[in-house]
């Protein structure tokens, strides 16, 4: 620079210092100032069949949910640019969809991978608490099911299904090894004629038995106290036969009890089973979370497998390869804790005139 242009005293001479001056002061902000993101509203982007493709709900669907859990839902900090909860909401569903590593869904926001596992955990816990309202036994189904095989008063059906899991810790790790040898949890199932699901419990490890979990549920115990009326269960034989859980025979004898084995209205739950995992392949493929944010993700997933039916949302093909779905859980052991007398009186009574 002309030294001779600084020692001057001229007005111009004046000016040009004060706006190099001025030009410093700003490059310094600019690098002292974080970089404004700007995320993508694919709401607005993206027409409604690529966004259902993407994120496994329609947008009115989308759009519902949102009013529902921002409430529960929190942005730490505008000072970072906090990510809001329409953003958390995406993130988490492109995760359901995909099912992969949190990194990946992190880039798809913008944000780091501690942040997205914060996200998935706080809007997983979001939307299962939302189980109440969308998750719950009635017995508006009774109908829908006898035209399915003709089988009179069911409430639902029961099965359970294994959702494979990264190995927790050295020290329980064994507890959540199945009898197929791989980590999972146990989640037991019950489904009305719509494929919705009545209930869900997602707390136990792979190597418990079916009928542990149901002698242990919440739903045993309103069962026992009749709070269902005459209705039953339909389940396999890893299941104890009871009053209000109608099992398979192990040896049947006449054609009824044939007939009454192969009911094909016990196997709405396997389908029920199945369409819930194809549409979040996240309880398809291998989920690497904690075990409390695991068991967030299943309840999460079961609520928005109602909401979709409730919907009339169709099947949606996976963007992912999936494993060949195996909704079998423990080996079909007879537990006849109760005599099958009823059972048999049932089948002759009702099947002796089809």
């Amino acid at each position: 620079m002309d030294l001779t242009l600084l020692s001057s005293d001229s007005d111009s001479d004046l000016e040009m210092l004060a706006q190099l001056s001025d030009c410093s002061d700003e490059d310094e902000t600019q690098r002292r100032s974080p970089k404004r993101i700007r995320r993508v509203n694919y709401t607005q982007s993206l027409d409604d069949g690529d966004f259902t493709f993407r994120f496994r709900l329609n947008k009115h669907a989308f759009n519902s949910l949102l009013l529902e859990i921002t409430p529960l839902l929190r942005v730490t900090s505008t000072r970072n640019y906090g990510v809001s909860p329409l953003h958390q909401l995406l993130l988490t569903l492109r995760f359901y969809a995909l099912g992969t590593m949190l990194i990946s869904v992190a880039d798809f926001v913008g944000v780091s991978k501690s942040t997205a596992g914060r996200i998935v955990r706080d809007t997983s816990l979001a939307i299962a608490q939302l189980y109440d309202k969308y998750i719950y036994v009635h017995q508006r189904s009774a109908d829908k099911f006898y035209r399915i095989a003709g089988f009179p008063r069911v409430l639902g059906a029961i099965d359970g299904t294994h959702i494979r899991i990264q190995s927790p810790c050295h020290l329980t790790g064994e507890e959540y090894r199945n009898r197929k040898g791989y980590f999972s949890i146990n989640v037991q199932g019950v489904c009305d004629a719509d494929l919705k699901f009545i209930n869900v419990v997602a707390r136990w490890p792979g190597s418990t038995h079916d009928a542990t979990i149901f002698n242990n549920s919440v739903l045993r115990a309103e069962c026992d106290a009749g709070q269902f009326g005459n209705r039953w269960l339909l389940g396999d034989s890893a299941y104890p036969n009871r009053p209000y859980l109608l099992t398979p025979i192990l040896n049947p004898v006449s054609e009824a009890e044939h007939r009454y084995n192969e009911i094909k209205t016990r196997n709405t739950i396997e389908r029920a089973f199945g369409v819930w995992k194809r549409r979040f392949p996240v309880v398809a493929l291998t989920l690497r979370l904690s075990i409390p944010n695991m068991q967030a993700v299943i309840i999460a997933t079961t609520v928005l497998h109602n909401i979709c039916r409730n919907h009339n949302l169709t099947e949606i093909p996976s963007e992912v390869e999936l494993p060949s779905i195996d909704n079998s859980t423990m080996p079909h052991n007879v537990i006849d804790d109760i005599p099958t007398m009823h059972r048999t009186d049932i089948i002759n009574n009702y099947f002796r005139t089809l």
